[in-house]
């Protein structure tokens, strides 16, 4: 690319960013912002899905998930005795397999027990933010009245 064709560029790019930016937002709303029960929503059908599959998990993966189990401790056993390194190898997988899945089967269990708390935590944030966000506007409203004077 020569230097002329690298200014020529340069020039067009300038020339179209000059007509400014417009950032998209949401339009004032009245006095006080948006009402309780705002924008911070979580149906009690979304929640009680998430916890339903995380269940489902749970369940699948506590019938499942040390079906090779055995097999893999004996297949290790012989390995081992019969002086293949392999046994002691899958000896360790076994063992890591089992250090995850019970972590995965603590997290199912986590979240399926908690999603009726996220639905009444989320009701709480949005009254908490609502309070902030209407005690500044009243603050905001009082330094106006004054200004006004």
């Amino acid at each position: 690319m020569a230097w002329d064709e690298w200014e020529q560029l340069k020039t067009e790019a300038a020339d179209k960013q000059s007509t400014g930016m417009q950032l998209n937002r949401v339009p004032d709303e009245g006095p006080g912002g948006a009402a309780p029960g705002g924008d911070l929503k979580v149906g009690q059908d979304a929640l009680a899905a998430i916890g339903d599959s995380a269940f489902r998990l749970f369940d699948n993966l506590g019938k499942h998930g040390r079906d090779a189990w055995s097999v893999s401790q004996s297949a290790a056993k012989d390995l081992s005795t019969q002086g293949f390194a392999l046994g002691g190898a899958l000896d360790h997988v076994q063992e890591r397999w089992e250090k995850q899945l019970k972590t995965l089967l603590d997290a199912c269990a986590h979240i399926s027990n908690h999603m009726d708390f996220t639905q009444n935590a989320h009701a709480g944030d949005e009254h908490y933010v609502y309070g902030i966000v209407s005690s500044i506007t009243t603050l905001d409203e009082g330094f106006t009245e004054r200004t006004q004077r």
